[in-house]
């Protein structure tokens, strides 16, 4: 068979696989493979199509946008089409500068003219959509469709609070003010949901199901949830699940201000009233570029929402129109991606760890495949309940999902491509280490094992907990260490830790004199701590660093935390029934008495004064953001301070900020405290704050 044969043959099979994929996707919100899956094929299917330009067809999904317009909603054709972007296949900084290259060469330009300027934004993960508004008032949404043809939601978007009915009638005063909206303007932009919204989606979804509510389910992923929401029949249900709404484009325009770039429009917008993102920015040359992917690829876990990547466009409105299109792309913009969070692989075997609290988790071992920007081989099932929800047998292929340093998890199984004879999983009634019995607790979704310090692997948990960077930072303490110390018996409890000697540790193995001297040393440095940070490395159930210093603050003391009953802790703020219950048991064992009786013989000490309530706190009601590098301090030196004086330390600047402390490549968010004419400090100026 000739090779043009088999390229056709092959691009048959991809544009089915694809057209099936799309439908999936788009039209049952029930997708059955990762994005980054589907861009594999979709490449493929582009390359062959480039190679031998006679499989090119009509209705490649290649020359058109995805989607179908579903039963039940009305046709809505676009005056101006809404096209997809270019995807820039290098996560590296590379893909920016082989973008600006392209867009060089394509404009001619030489390297001795200006850079280009692009505006730079972040690649929502949700649902696009156009929203038409005539003489101000919203007269209609409509999602894209097959990029010609949409679907009308209009009755479903209406219940977005961020999307406004009716523009402003008139934009910014003065200097550079936009005036009043067009007498038509269609807005281009995503519906999204945010991670914290999904979350509770979700926990409402299982307990519609756990009340045996039929026809309900969890949602894969945020996009999956909010394309399920805008398509809904009943706008009664798409109104309660919460969607949230930025603008990136426009479509039609009749009338209205001139414009010469892209920013302006998008400014002008935000002006009359529509929701743009703070992290559109103004980029010149390859290397502004470089610096917003790498920026945003930093901040990426900590956004509210989900990204998969960011978009460059050039500004200049003259110059998108010389650039025009190709085929269903502009020449003029590129989207930028970060490594796929969700990737397809095989449930080699599924195994139950032990966690430092006897918590039985379930883990997927997986055939090994990269994700989230590194190499994943196992993935959690978190408990028995949602191992038999996701039904994840040995030999499924499933969906595994890793973003930031979230431990990677199974999302979904892909059903159709199970083995026959796969067996169901069932949670084991003993522990896997000790061989004490596992018992799940009445309202509890884990077992736990009931051996305690007497299991090897909570010991091993319990020890790395205490000596983590956040409870007593015990530097070269690591889990192979542990491990040897542990099965050798070198260490049975906590205390045990101070009792290490030199010859004892040279002993072991791959452990040198050297190696040895540092970690006694590290051992030393630790026994002077803080009552949050020894409270924290004890481990006690529910009890993370936030309650840990509101315990040290409240109590003042440690004796006085011990002998508190139920009550005089649930006068700690945000401590509860389960919390407090939680400390007041772990304080009534014996052993664990004993321990810190012990821990304290070993010379283990903090400063203990009189109990503190928040509002007597210097920067009580105070929130701070953190951004740079400071010249001494870590952030997590810094952030320890400021709530230590009862500061809020946030992720974000906002109106709400009271000071922003800034060290050296401070990036966006000192840009934005200046703009909101937030306090900015230097470290200087943080320790004067603290010291007043």
């Amino acid at each position: 068979m000739s090779a043009p044969a088999r390229a056709a043959e092959r691009a048959d099979a991809l544009r089915e696989l694809l057209h099936h994929h799309n439908y999936r996707y788009y039209v049952l919100d029930a997708p059955e493979i990762p994005d980054a899956e589907y861009d594999k094929l979709f490449r493929e299917l582009q390359a062959l199509e480039t190679q031998y330009p006679e499989l090119h067809t009509p209705d490649s999904p290649t020359q058109r946008v995805g989607g179908q317009v579903l039963e039940g909603f009305a046709k809505v054709r676009h005056k101006v089409p809404m096209l997809s972007i270019r995807t820039e296949t290098d996560i590296e900084a590379s893909g920016a500068r082989s973008f600006d290259a392209r867009v060089r060469r394509e404009l001619g330009l030489q390297e001795s003219d200006p850079p280009v300027e692009y505006v730079a934004e972040l690649k929502f993960d949700g649902l696009a959509l156009n929203l038409r508004y005539e003489h101000g008032v919203l007269v209609q949404a409509a999602t894209r469709g097959d990029g010609e043809v949409g679907e009308d939601v209009t009755q479903n978007i209406r219940t977005i609070g961020q999307i406004p009915l009716k523009l402003h009638s008139v934009g910014h005063k003065g200097k550079g003010g936009v005036g009043a909206p067009p007498a038509v303007l269609e807005v281009r932009g995503e519906v999204y949901m945010r991670r914290d919204d999904f979350e509770r989606l979700n926990e409402l979804q299982r307990e519609k199901i756990a009340k045996g509510a039929k026809n309900e389910k969890t949602f894969v992923n945020p996009r999956n949830a909010a394309a399920g929401a805008v398509r809904q029949l009943d706008p009664a249900i798409a109104r309660q699940r919460p969607l949230s709404f930025y603008a990136y484009g426009w479509g039609e325009i009749e009338g209205g201000p001139e414009f010469s770039t892209h920013y302006e429009v998008l400014q002008a917008l935000k002006a009359w009233g529509v929701p743009v993102s703070e992290r559109v920015v103004l980029a010149r040359g390859a290397e502004d570029l470089v610096a917003y992917h790498q920026a945003v690829g930093r901040d990426r876990d900590s956004l509210p929402f989900d990204i998969d990547g960011v978009v460059y466009k050039v500004n200049s409105l003259a110059l998108q129109k010389q650039m025009g299109f190709v085929t269903r792309e502009p020449r003029w913009a590129v989207a930028h991606k970060f490594p796929a969070q969700e990737q397809l692989t095989t449930v080699e075997a599924i195994a139950v760890y032990v966690g430092r609290t006897g918590k039985l988790t379930p883990v997927a071992h997986l055939q090994p495949v990269f994700v989230g920007g590194v190499t994943v081989t196992n993935a959690t099932l978190h408990n028995e309940d949602e191992a038999r929800r996701k039904d994840v047998r040995v030999g499924d292929t499933v969906i595994v999902r890793r973003a930031g340093d979230v431990i990677p998890e199974v999302v979904a199984v892909v059903a159709d491509k199970r083995q026959p004879g796969a067996q169901p999983f069932t949670m084991p009634h003993t522990c896997p280490v000790c061989g004490s019995a596992a018992v799940r607790e009445e309202g509890e979704a884990d077992y736990r094992c009931t051996g305690g310090l007497f299991c090897s692997a909570q010991r091993k948990h319990a020890i790395l907990h205490f000596a983590q960077r956040r409870a007593m930072d015990i530097e070269g303490l690591g889990e192979k260490l542990v491990d040897q110390m542990v099965d050798a018996n070198v260490i049975r409890v906590l205390p045990d830790l101070y009792r290490l000697g030199l010859q004892g540790l040279v002993a072991l193995e791959r452990m040198g004199e050297k190696s040895a001297l540092n970690l006694l040393a590290a051992l030393e440095k630790s026994k002077a701590t803080t009552l949050p940070r020894f409270l924290y490395g004890l481990g006690i159930r529910h009890v993370g660093e936030a309650t840990a210093r509101d315990l040290a603050r409240h109590f003042g003391q440690l004796d006085a935390i011990m002998d508190a009953g139920v009550e005089q802790l649930l006068e700690v703020p945000d401590v509860g029934p389960i919390v407090a219950e939680s400390i007041h048991a772990f304080f009534q064992q014996p052993h664990n008495r004993e321990v810190i009786e012990q821990l304290r013989a070993c010379g283990v000490h903090w400063e203990e004064g009189a109990p503190t309530r928040p509002a007597q706190l210097p920067l009580a009601g105070k929130t701070v953001v953190l951004t740079g590098t400071l010249p001494t301090l870590s952030r997590d030196e810094a952030k320890e301070l400021l709530e230590a004086a009862g500061a809020k330390v946030a992720g974000s600047v906002s109106k709400k900020t009271d000071y922003v402390v800034a060290g050296a490549e401070a990036g966006s968010k000192l840009d934005k405290a200046r703009e909101l004419g937030v306090a900015v400090l230097d470290e200087d100026g943080l320790r004067q704050l603290l010291a007043g």
